[in-house]
């Protein structure tokens, strides 16, 4: 068969497919304590410092276990890897359901952390190893929109259990729909250069793409340049700058995935029941931002434009939106309220595709240990934000809380306009 004129298949569109429900099933685990904390509170007697370290527990383990969890994914493939660890921290989600006081919770957020570490740098390897550069940023974005869009439409459900069945029962459910994941997950994954369902020519149109079809991970190609070392290569204002955004960027998705429900209900007094329905409306802004911003993004470098613009347009415009959630200090009415936060999160989304920069930015063989680096600096957040905010509301007063998020998606955007300059590899 004259291989010149065979039609590339499309097993790609499926792996990006397993890596949205993967996703999807990653933030319903890590978020789900926000729509529970209410009732959590109120069962254990839990004031607002305690819920935050509750909060914060997760990111305990989450974000200095990037960097060990970056290694094993530079290490072992991803059919071994990812099933292993999703087993794992559905496990975590679904012992929460019997926990029984304050150090339990934290226990058992703190395994959910660990084992979910080394999830997003896997998800950067799958998408350096099967999609061409043309393709990634939209496949980031449709990957990343699971942690939206499984909040978007599955928090009416979430707060249905929690509401009559309880929040051990919402708890239960979660991690027990994970593990049967994680047995479709080793079932249905092949790497490119292993898939029986990828032709030939896929497999080119991603290599000639810059897709690393066959992994090299951290070995040096025979006859070629001597690799920039981990060192060197993170010295590079680049990378350094790309952490810093990452780092602030990420302040308005904890504030979401952690305090806002309990923001709602007790500091704005909306009804439970309708905080279910409310709270859907900006992360239904976020999904349709990052696919949004992935759309854009990639459409412009198929146009000819450079990296650096086609990425930072949309990654800086969502920054600039992101920081309008600052105006809900200033309204009352609850439909106010939620629009200035769904205008915020949806800016949110706009600048997720971020991840799409660690596979242009980082040099090949370093991928793996960039991304748990820039995975690291992003759930560093997750353990101060929920305690900074603890702090900040102690005395009933949610606004500067507020501010500091707004002030941290201003940062971001300075970092990724003056700090990081062009987009370009790293070598």
């Amino acid at each position: 068969m004259d291989m010149s004129h065979q039609k590339p298949t499309r097993i790609r569109v499926l792996i990006v497919g397993m890596l949205f429900v993967t996703t999807v099933i990653n933030y319903l685990d890590r978020s789900s304590i926000s729509i529970a904390g209410p009732f959590i509170s109120k069962e254990m007697g839990l004031n607002s410092v305690q819920l935050g370290l509750v909060f914060s527990a997760f990111a305990w383990a989450y974000s200095p276990l990037q960097i060990p969890g970056s290694l094993l994914v530079d290490k072992l493939k991803p059919r071994l890897l990812y099933p292993v660890i999703i087993a794992l921290w559905s496990s975590m989600q679904l012992m929460l359901g019997f926990a029984g006081g304050l150090w339990q919770l934290f226990a058992f957020r703190l395994g959910l952390g660990a084992a979910e570490a080394p999830s997003f740098p896997m998800n950067n390897r799958v998408v350096t190893s099967w999609l061409p550069e043309r393709e990634r940023a939209m496949a980031v974005g449709s990957y990343v929109s699971g942690q939206y869009v499984g909040l978007a439409f599955l928090t009416p459900v979430l707060v249905w259990l929690t509401q009559d069945y309880g929040w051990r029962t919402m708890f239960a459910v979660i991690g027990a729909v994970g593990i049967l994941w994680a047995l479709c997950f080793w079932y249905f994954y092949r790497d490119p250069d292993r898939s029986q369902s990828a032709n030939d020519a896929e497999r080119d149109l991603i290599r000639q793409g810059g897709g690393q079809v066959e992994w090299v991970g951290r070995k040096t190609v025979e006859g070629g340049p001597a690799p920039i070392s981990a060192r060197k290569a993170f010295a590079n204002r680049k990378l350094w700058g790309l952490l810093i955004a990452h780092s602030c960027e990420t302040a308005a998705n904890w504030f979401f995935l952690t305090w806002f429900p309990t923001y709602l209900v007790q500091y704005r007094h909306i009804a439970f029941i309708k905080v279910g329905f409310l709270a859907t409306l900006p992360f239904l802004a976020a999904f349709v931002g990052v696919l949004l911003s992935g759309f854009v993004s990639d459409a412009l470098v198929r146009r000819g434009n450079s990296l650096s613009l086609s990425r930072k347009i949309p990654i800086v415009t969502g920054l600039v939106l992101a920081t309008s959630i600052i105006g809900a200090n200033y309204v009352d009415d609850p439909n106010l309220i939620i629009m200035f936060m769904t205008l915020a999160f949806f800016g949110s989304g706009l600048g997720a595709i971020s991840w799409s920069l660690v596979s242009s930015i980082a040099p090949v063989h370093l991928v793996g240990l960039a991304s748990g680096a820039f995975n690291f600096v992003g759930t560093s957040m997750g353990i101060t934000l929920p305690l900074v905010i603890g702090f900040l509301v102690r005395n009933g007063d949610f606004s500067p809380a507020l501010i500091f998020v707004g002030s941290m998606a201003g940062l971001s955007a300075f970092s990724y306009l003056v700090i990081i300059g062009e987009v370009k590899r790293v070598e």
